[in-house]
């Protein structure tokens, strides 16, 4: 099928400002089922200069630098995304004694993965949540990934949060509510108290009405003999078609899908609209 995205931000200021550079990560990931048919961004008023790289953990990133004062900014992304059906268990854990956990990754993949092990956000009460989960599936590597995937879906309240930080991981547990942010830095926290390589996602999904219109966040874990496996705490499933990837890193604040500031002492305000259908 063909996903077709749209998502503007139209910021304004209440007075005249000078735009510092601002970096966007809105920018479709290519990945084997999913690969990227069209894509255009607009940004008003037009940059002097718009850089387009790859960042340290394989991101595309636009980094925009202007010249004139302005009193608003606009950025309008447009893409087509062809998504294909695949089995996203299709694969076999290698070596074998990966199928339980706790296991260690090979020294080579070790050293590449280790920002994706970093402790942070895992507490006492993390850990032991992510134990019982495991215990439960008989510490089977995929049994607990699934499981922890549906819990969270399941026994936790989903709330759409406007403003303000992210929960830490722990207070998501507690009060068994959050965003889909805060399911996806839980499930990320659980999956590294128990020493599984584990990653934050951006992105866009398709098929849930209340999230088609903003932007979604999952987690990605790194599977031996199976690379980087998606998993939607928000939605319970294992990720397959209709999600769009943007970014993905070791730590949500580097992909924010806007960063940038502006000299002068205005207030800003932001209004953002997102759409995801199906089309041709």
């Amino acid at each position: 099928m063909i996903l077709n995205v749209s998502h503007r931000l139209f910021y304004t200021y209440s007075e005249s400002v000078i735009l510092e550079p601002h970096t966007f990560y809105l920018y479709p990931k290519a990945y084997p089922h999913q690969q990227i048919v069209r894509y255009t961004m607009t940004i008003d008023p037009v940059p002097s200069m718009l850089v387009q790289n790859i960042d340290a953990e394989g991101n595309h990133q636009h980094i925009a630098y202007f010249r004139e004062a302005t009193s608003s900014l606009t950025v309008l992304v447009e893409m087509a995304v062809r998504s294909e059906d695949f089995n996203l268990f299709g694969f076999v854990l290698f070596p074998f004694e990966t199928e339980q956990i706790p296991f260690q990754y090979p020294e080579s993949l070790k050293k590449l993965l280790q920002p994706y092990l970093v402790r942070e956000g895992v507490t006492t009460y993390v850990e032991q949540y992510a134990r019982q989960t495991a215990a439960s599936e008989r510490w089977k590597t995929v049994a607990f990934l699934t499981a922890l995937c549906r819990d969270i879906s399941q026994n936790f309240v989903y709330e759409r949060r406007e403003v303000g930080p992210p929960m830490l991981p722990e207070h998501t547990l507690i009060g068994r509510k959050g965003t889909c942010r805060d399911f996806a830095q839980l499930f990320v926290a659980c999956c590294r108290a128990l020493g599984i390589a584990a990653r934050f996602v951006s992105g866009y999904l398709y098929g849930n009405a209340l999230q088609e219109h903003d932007l979604h966040a999952w987690a990605e874990v790194f599977l031996p003999g199976a690379g980087w496996r998606g998993f939607d705490p928000t939605e319970g499933n294992a990720v397959i078609n209709n999600h769009v990837h943007l970014a993905a890193s070791a730590d949500p604040a580097l992909i924010a899908p806007v960063t940038g500031v502006f000299r002068g002492r205005a207030k800003s305000t932001l209004l953002a609209e997102v759409s995801v259908g199906e089309g041709i």
